[in-house]
Order: structure tokens, then sequence, then C-alpha cells
């Protein structure tokens, strides 16, 4: 499956734990697109853990990898999370702020994102990999 992917947090986690079907989606991927926000909350958790050091070492190495790009917001970004707010409260089904910042980078960037969090299936304009 080669589709430019961005990712949450949780499959980075799983990319790094060596899960298989992490691994094989990071690798077909030609593009692996990393929000800003997944950078801070990966970097949040480094700060608090036990092997902070050794992480952020790894997760750096990952940043610098040639297909490996970090989304920045940008007042486009923040068009595409207005409509994604409007249209979550419409249908009463919020998800955490953080993600709906996520959301708003995929649908920006056409990307398909790549997350194991269900809340994702309440905008079905976002093209998904997911599955535990």
């Amino acid at each position: 499956m080669a589709v430019e992917i961005a990712i949450d947090t949780n499959r980075y986690r799983d990319f790094v734990d060596g899960v298989p079907e992490a691994v094989a989606v990071f690798r077909a991927a030609p593009r692996v697109c990393v929000p800003l926000v997944v950078v801070a909350e990966l970097r949040a958790g480094f700060a608090v853990g036990s092997r902070g050091d050794q992480n952020q070492g790894v997760f750096e190495r990952f940043l610098h990898r040639p297909r490996v790009e970090v989304l920045m917001p940008t007042m486009e970004t923040t068009r595409h999370y207005a409509n994604l707010y409007r249209q979550l409260r419409s249908a009463g089904t919020p998800i955490p702020t953080n993600d709906l910042w996520i959301a708003a980078l995929v649908v920006q960037h056409d990307l398909t994102l790549f997350s194991r969090d269900a809340h994702f299936d309440a905008l079905p304009q976002i093209p998904m990999i997911g599955g535990a």
C-alpha cells in the first residue's frame, strides 16, 4: 500500500516497537508526514519517560530520513480546523483537540491518516489506515 501518510503518535510508537503492520506501512509509504502536534506529544512523553534521551535520539534520526516531513500548521490549516470542528460539533462527535489539529493537517495536505484512534471515524472525508 504505497500512499503518502500522516502519522498519529500511537503509530510512531508502533513503528519504533517493531509492530509488523506499522513497519510495513512506514516502509511502503513514499512520504511520511509528522504533524507538529505529534512531534510535541512524543517529545512530552520523552520528557517524562525513563529513557527520554534515548527515545529523543531515535526520534531525531527518524525525522531526518529523506521521506519524513514535519507538517506545520498555517493559516490555511486553521480554516480546515474550523470546518472540521463545526462538522464534529454538529454531529455531536467531538474529538480531542490535538487530534483535530492532526485531522486539519491531513485534510489540508490530502494525506492518508495512519492511526489506531477510532474517533477519527467521525470524519469520513479522511482516508485512514487503522486497526490495532
